[in-house]
């Protein structure tokens, strides 16, 4: 229990330190769409849909957020948070090309850093890594594998992260 506690905190500050920035302007973003016409989506991919389900249905909702399904039609006033595991994951590559034609900016949650081969990362607005790198318990199992990869446990907090700036945007009338 200690060395999982240990290593998740670390994982949290790696995120806290480096993604601060990145957290902030998702949040700036999203609420382009709550303080106008538009609406705000999560698209939640490979196991994921957790974050948009807490979003949707916990005690304090993400304001304005709608449920996404790929039948969604996503207008230009309307924001987009991707949130997928992988960088790579072809639905939600084939997502952010799609939003990036029609010129809709959108942000994007995954597990790698922001790189030139990372194309989920060049076409997104605003780009956030999960940095989750492989399991994180240092006892492997009898195949040498890690036996936790917390990919849902940092795309939640990012998400609260996030919705903790976003609420001060949209509830700070000074900000409106």
């Amino acid at each position: 229990m200690k060395i999982l506690t240990t290593q998740l905190t670390g994982l949290l500050q790696r995120i806290s330190q480096s993604e601060e920035e990145a957290i902030e302007e998702t949040a700036r973003l999203l609420a382009q769409a709550s303080v106008g016409e538009g609406k705000v989506y999560f698209a939640c991919f490979d196991g994921l849909e957790g974050v948009e389900l807490n979003a949707l249905h916990n005690s304090e909702p993400f304001y304005q957020l709608e449920k996404w399904t790929p039948d969604t039609v996503i207008n230009d006033v309307d924001r987009v948070c991707i949130f997928t595991k992988s960088s790579q994951n072809e639905d939600a590559l084939a997502l952010a090309k799609q939003l990036a034609e029609e010129f809709i900016p959108f942000a994007a949650v995954a597990s790698e850093k922001p790189d030139e081969g990372n194309e989920l990362s060049e076409l997104a607005y605003t780009y956030i890594s999960m940095k989750v790198r492989g399991g994180i318990l240092p006892h492997p199992t009898k195949l040498g594998e890690r036996t936790l990869i917390p990919h849902l446990f940092s795309a939640l907090f990012v998400y609260e992260a996030i919705k903790l700036s976003y609420d001060e945007i949209i509830f700070d009338d000074d900000e409106l």
